[in-house]
Order: C-alpha cells, then sequence, then structure tokens
C-alpha cells in the first residue's frame, strides 16, 4: 500500500492541484478500485510469483488488466507485476488531466 500512496502522490503532485480537489473529484474512489483491483491481482496470481500473465488475468476473471493487458506490458515480457498496473493507471491519470496553463476546466 505504502508504493501505492506514493504512485498517487507523484501523480498528485505532478497536476499541480491540491490534494483536497482531488479527494473531492474521486481520488477515494480511485484508490478504492486500485486496492479493488490489486486483492483481484493477487487472487489470479495462483502460483504467487507477483506476475500476471494474460492467460491467469483471463481466469482470475481480472477484466481491466485482461482488457489492458497489452498496454500495460509496455515490456512485452508476457506478464505484468502491480507496479506495471499502477504505473499504468497513473499514466491513464496524467493524460487525463489538463495540462497545466490550459483553458481546459477554467470558467468563462
Amino acid at each position: 500500500m505504502p508504493r501505492l500512496a506514493l504512485v498517487f502522490g507523484l501523480v498528485l503532485l505532478a497536476t499541480g492541484l491540491p490534494v483536497c480537489l482531488h479527494a473531492q473529484t474521486g481520488l477515494n474512489g480511485i484508490v478504492r478500485g486500485v486496492t479493488d483491483l490489486d486483492k483481484s491481482f493477487d487472487a489470479a496470481d495462483r502460483n504467487h510469483d507477483g506476475k500476471l500473465s494474460k492467460a491467469e488475468a483471463q481466469a482470475g476473471s481480472v477484466a481491466f488488466i485482461t482488457t489492458h493487458f497489452d498496454a500495460i506490458d509496455v515490456h512485452h515480457t508476457g506478464f505484468v507485476t502491480k507496479a506495471d498496473v499502477h504505473a499504468y493507471i497513473a499514466h491513464m491519470l496524467m493524460r487525463s488531466q489538463p495540462a497545466p496553463g490550459s483553458s481546459a476546466g477554467k470558467p468563462r
């Protein structure tokens, strides 16, 4: 869990928005979702090696990982780790943030 908090802390710092704003706009839901995903990852990791192949993700009913497997497996190893999944989620969160200095989200 500390690694997860660090990942999301870095995401928050990188966006330049106050932590309280993120909490009000759904950060708690994201953290709960990632925590649930981690539990599903552990349940699907039958041999407890800390890695999931696409077949393991499918067999373990980890739909998010199955659906995004190729994008998460950036090193094309044929498996993903929790760190890979967290990095993918952080990347997706960063993509959804408006660029600093953009007019997106500013009142007119």
